[in-house]
C-alpha cells in the first residue's frame, strides 16, 4: 500500500482523487486493507465531499476504532458536528475498543454548541473509564470543550487536574475565560501563567489585548502593553493592530496613534484600525484625513475600512464626502450586492437626513440584508420617527422579509408614544404568535409597556419569563421607578440584592432615583452601603447620590460625595448647584458655580436652570437677574423654562409689572408654565387687577397641564369669580384633563408610609384620623380658654 501514498498525496482536485478511487477499487484493494480506505476518507473530505467519505466509510466490511476516529475527524472539519457525534455513538454501541485518537474529535464536536454539553460529559466520563484521562491531547480537548460551552468551572477542573500544563493549556484556558466574557478572570489566570514561568506567545498576547480592549481600564491596558514590550512583541503587526485598538477602546486615542506611527510596514488593517479608533472617539475628520493618507500611500482600502469611513462620515454629517466614498466602492466593484456596505450607507444617509437614499439602498438591497432595514428602522426608532419607523416594518411584512429579534425589538421601541401603545400590543401579539421572542424582545417589551405608563402588563411579561438577565430585571427597576412606584422599586432591589442576583451601575441608578423620589434616607444610606460594598461606584451613581441626600434632607452627606468625586463633569457640579438651591443656600450655590467656571467647565442650560431655582428658592432676586443676564456670555439662549423660573422669581418678590414686560418682550410665545409663574405671583400678593388685566392673553393658552388650570380655577373660587371657576374645569374637563392627585409620604421605624388623595386606607388609617381628630378638640379648647 505504501506505493500509493505519493499518489493521495499528488490529489490537488476531486476529479484526480476519485480517479485513484477507482483505480483501487478495480484492483480489489479496499476490501481487505483499511489503510487506503482510510485514506480515502480523509481525502474526499479534503475536497469537500463528506458524502463521499462517508459512502468509502459504509463499503468498507469491518471499519476499526481508527477508521471511525478519521470520519469523525472528517465531519467536524466540515462543520457536521451532529453526523461527528452520531457516528460517535454507533462506536460505542459497536463495543469496538474505543482508540484515544476518536475522543479529540468527538469533544470538538460538542465545542460546536451549548446543547452538545450533556455529551461531551458523557464522553469525558468514557475518557476517565478508558484511562487516557492524562494524555494531554484530550486533556487540551476537554478544556477546549467546557470553556466554548460556557462551563468555565469544569474547564477549571480539569485544568487544575493536569499533571504538565503546556502553554497551550494555558491558552486555552486564557481563551475561554476571554470567549465568556470574563475579563477579569482570564487576566488572573494570565497572571499566574506568568508567575508559574510560561512565557506567552504572540497569539496569548493578542487575547489578552482584546480582552482589556473590552474590559476598556486604561490601568490594565497600560500594564499589558508593558508585558507585550519586556516580551519583545512590539514588531508583531497583528500585535500592534489589537494594541491600537484596545488603548482606542480605554480612551487614549494618543497611545493609538504613537503606536500606529511606530508600525514599519503598515496594511490594511492597520489603517482601519487607526480610522476606527479615530471613529470610536468622535474624531470623523481625521478618520477622513487618514483615509486620504491610506489611499495616498497606495493601500487599497477593504470593505471594513469603507465601512469605517461612511460611519464617519455619517457621524460628522459629511453627505458629499460619504457619497464620494460610496462612488469610490462602486467603481472598484468592492461590494456590487451591498451585502456588507448597506447598513453603513443606510446610516449615512439617514444621518444626513436624505431618507429617499435610504429607501433606494433599501430598494437594491432587497429582502437579502435584512440588517440594512434593521438599521434604519433603529435610526428612526432612536430618532423619534416612530411612524416612518413603523411603516417601514410593514413594508418589511408586506415584503414578506421575515423580521428578527432586533427588528422587533427596535420596532417596539418605537411604540413607547403613549397614542402608539396599541400597534405595541400588536407587534407584542406577533411576537408571541411567531414565537421569535428571546430576552433582548422581550425586555423591550417591559420597557415600552413601562414608558407608556402600562405598568401591569410590563409585570405580566417580566412574571412569564424564566430566565431573566441583569437587563431584565434592571428594566423592570427603572419601570416602577419611573412611574412613581418608588416602594415596589425599592422592594425589588432588595429581592434582588437578598437573593444575590446580579447588579451593575444601572440598578443602583434606579433605586437611587427611587430613594429620592420618596425622600427615605436610612434605605437611601442603605443602598449607598451596598453600593459601595459592590464597587461599583462611579461618576454617575456618586451624582445621583448628591441629588437622592439632598432631596432626602441630607445636605452634609451631598457635600462629603460631591468632594469625593475625583473628575467632577458638569452633571456634577449642576447636581451640587441644585442641592443647595433646594435647601435656600444661594451663597453655597454661587460658589459651587465659580469654582465650576474656574475649574474650566462651561456652564450649560441645565446649571442655568438650577443657579435661578436657587436665586428663586431664597428670594434672591438681584443674584436672579445677574445670572439671568449672564447666560448669553456663555452662548447660551434662555429657553422657555428658563423664563418660568426668572418670572416665578420676579412674581414672588412682587416686580409683576417686570415680570410681565419679560413675558411681552420674550423672542417666543410664552406657555402656560410661563404665564402660570406670573399668575401664581399675582395669587400670593392678592393682585386679581394684575389677573384681570391679562384675561385676554390667558384665554389663548391651550395646554394640558392641570396644574395650571388647578391654579387658575382656584384663583377665581377665592375670589367668589364661580363662573370663571366653572370655565376653568369645564375646559379641564373637555379636554379630558384630571388633576393629579397629591400624596404625602412619612418614614417611621425604617418603612415608608405614603398617604394619597382618593387611595384606598392604608395601615392604621382609623387610629392616625382619631388621634387628629383628638388634637383639634384639644386645640379648639385651648383657643377658647
Amino acid at each position: 500500500m505504501t506505493q500509493y501514498m505519493p499518489l493521495f498525496r499528488l490529489c490537488s482536485n476531486l476529479r484526480s482523487v476519485s480517479q485513484l478511487h477507482a483505480h483501487l477499487l478495480v484492483t480489489g484493494r479496499l476490501r481487505r486493507d483499511p489503510l487506503p480506505v482510510t485514506k480515502l476518507i480523509e481525502s474526499y473530505a479534503f475536497m469537500g465531499s463528506p458524502d463521499s467519505s462517508r459512502l468509502v466509510f459504509e463499503g468498507f466490511p469491518y471499519p476499526d476504532s481508527f477508521m471511525y476516529g478519521v470520519l469523525i475527524k472528517c465531519n467536524v472539519w466540515c462543520h457536521l458536528l451532529d453526523t461527528a457525534i452520531d457516528l460517535y455513538h454507533r462506536l460505542v454501541l459497536e463495543k469496538t475498543q474505543i482508540s484515544k485518537f476518536v475522543f479529540p474529535s468527538v469533544l470538538r464536536a460538542c465545542a460546536g454548541s451549548r446543547d452538545y454539553l450533556g455529551v461531551g460529559k458523557k464522553v469525558h466520563g468514557r475518557i476517565i473509564k478508558s484511562g487516557v484521562d492524562d494524555d494531554a491531547v484530550i486533556e487540551t480537548s476537554l478544556l477546549c470543550m467546557y470553556g466554548q460551552t460556557g462551563n468555565l468551572s469544569d474547564a477549571e477542573k480539569v485544568f487544575d487536574g493536569m499533571p504538565v500544563r503546556d502553554l497551550v493549556a494555558w491558552s486555552t484556558l486564557v481563551s475561554s475565560c476571554l470567549e465568556n466574557g470574563e475579563v477579569l478572570e482570564a487576566l488572573r489566570i494570565f497572571k499566574w501563567m506568568v508567575d508559574d514561568g510560561i512565557e506567552p506567545d504572540a497569539v496569548t498576547m493578542i487575547s489578552i489585548v482584546e480582552g482589556c480592549a473590552e474590559l476598556g481600564c486604561l490601568r490594565i491596558a497600560r500594564s499589558v502593553h508593558g508585558q507585550t514590550t519586556r516580551k519583545m512583541f512590539d514588531f508583531d503587526e497583528m500585535l500592534c493592530n489589537s494594541l491600537l485598538t484596545m488603548y482606542s477602546k480605554c480612551g487614549d486615542l494618543f497611545s493609538s496613534e504613537r503606536i500606529f506611527d511606530k508600525i514599519v510596514k503598515k496594511n490594511a488593517v492597520s489603517w482601519t484600525a487607526m480610522i476606527s479608533s479615530y471613529n470610536r472617539g468622535k474624531f470623523s475628520e481625521k478618520a477622513l484625513r487618514s483615509f486620504s493618507e491610506m489611499l495616498k500611500s497606495g493601500i487599497e482600502p477593504n470593505l471594513i475600512t469603507l465601512h469605517s469611513v461612511l460611519s464617519s462620515c455619517g457621524l460628522a454629517g459629511l453627505l458629499r464626502e460619504g457619497k464620494s466614498v460610496h462612488g469610490f466602492a462602486v467603481r472598484r466593484e468592492l461590494d456590487l450586492k451591498y451585502e456588507s456596505l448597506s447598513p453603513a450607507l443606510v446610516e449615512l444617509y439617514a444621518e444626513c437626513g436624505r431618507l429617499s437614499n435610504c429607501e433606494t439602498v433599501l430598494h437594491v438591497v432587497g429582502d437579502s440584508n435584512i440588517v440594512s432595514w434593521n438599521s434604519l428602522i433603529s435610526l428612526y426608532a432612536h430618532k423619534g420617527m416612530s411612524i416612518e419607523a413603523l411603516c417601514l416594518f410593514r413594508l418589511m411584512v408586506t415584503r414578506r422579509i421575515k423580521p428578527d429579534s432586533f427588528t422587533l425589538a427596535s420596532t417596539i421601541s418605537a411604540c413607547e408614544n403613549t397614542g402608539l401603545v396599541p400597534l405595541g400590543k400588536q407587534i407584542h401579539g406577533h411576537v408571541i404568535r411567531t414565537d421569535v421572542s428571546d430576552e433582548f424582545v422581550q425586555n423591550s417589551v417591559i420597557d415600552m409597556y413601562s414608558k407608556s405608563g402600562f405598568l401591569n402588563s410590563a409585570c405580566m411579561v417580566f412574571d412569564q419569563m424564566k430566565h431573566r438577565s441583569v437587563v431584565t430585571w434592571n428594566s423592570m427597576l427603572c419601570g416602577f421607578s419611573q412611574n412613581g412606584n418608588s416602594l415596589e422599586a425599592i422592594n425589588l432591589f432588595e429581592y434582588m440584592y437578598h437573593s444575590c442576583l446580579e447588579m451593575n451601575e444601572v440598578t443602583f441608578l434606579a433605586v437611587i432615583q427611587a430613594c429620592s423620589s420618596i425622600g427615605t434616607l436610612d434605605k437611601g444610606k442603605w443602598v449607598h452601603h451596598k453600593l459601595i460594598h459592590c464597587g461599583l461606584k462611579d461618576l454617575f451613581t456618586d451624582t445621583a447620590l448628591i441629588d437622592m441626600y439632598a432631596k432626602c434632607g441630607d445636605l452634609n452627606t451631598a457635600e462629603t460625595v460631591f468632594r469625593t468625586i475625583s473628575t467632577r463633569s458638569i452633571v456634577s457640579w449642576s447636581s451640587m448647584i441644585n442641592a443647595y438651591g433646594m435647601h435656600g443656600r444661594v451663597g453655597s450655590a454661587i460658589s459651587t458655580f465659580n469654582q465650576m467656571v474656574e475649574s474650566g467647565t462651561k456652564p450649560n442650560e441645565v446649571v442655568f436652570m438650577n443657579i435661578l431655582s436657587a436665586c428663586g428658592h431664597s428670594g434672591s432676586v438681584k443674584e436672579g437677574k445677574f445670572y439671568f443676564n449672564l447666560m448669553k456670555s456663555f452662548g447660551i439662549i434662555p429657553n422657555s423654562e428658563h423664563f418660568a423660573c426668572f418670572i416665578d422669581l420676579l412674581s414672588r418678590s412682587g416686580e409683576l409689572e417686570e415680570a410681565y414686560r419679560t413675558i411681552k418682550d420674550m423672542p417666543f410665545l410664552a406657555d402656560a408654565t410661563v404665564w402660570g409663574s406670573l399668575v401664581n405671583g399675582c395669587r400670593i400678593h392678592k393682585r386679581m387687577d394684575t389677573i384681570k388685566a391679562i384675561k385676554n392673553d390667558l384665554s389663548d393658552i391651550v395646554t394640558d397641564d392641570t396644574g395650571y388650570y388647578t391654579l387658575l380655577s382656584n384663583i377665581y373660587g377665592e375670589e367668589g369669580e364661580w363662573e370663571e371657576f366653572r370655565k376653568m374645569r369645564s375646559a379641564m374637563k373637555s379636554s379630558n384633563l384630571k388633576k393629579v392627585p397629591g400624596y404625602s409620604a412619612i418614614e417611621i421605624d425604617k418603612k415608608v408610609f405614603r398617604f394619597g388623595a382618593g387611595e384606598e386606607p392604608c395601615f392604621q388609617t382609623e387610629d392616625i384620623y382619631k388621634f387628629l381628630g383628638n388634637l383639634q378638640n384639644i386645640t379648639l379648647e385651648a383657643d377658647y380658654l
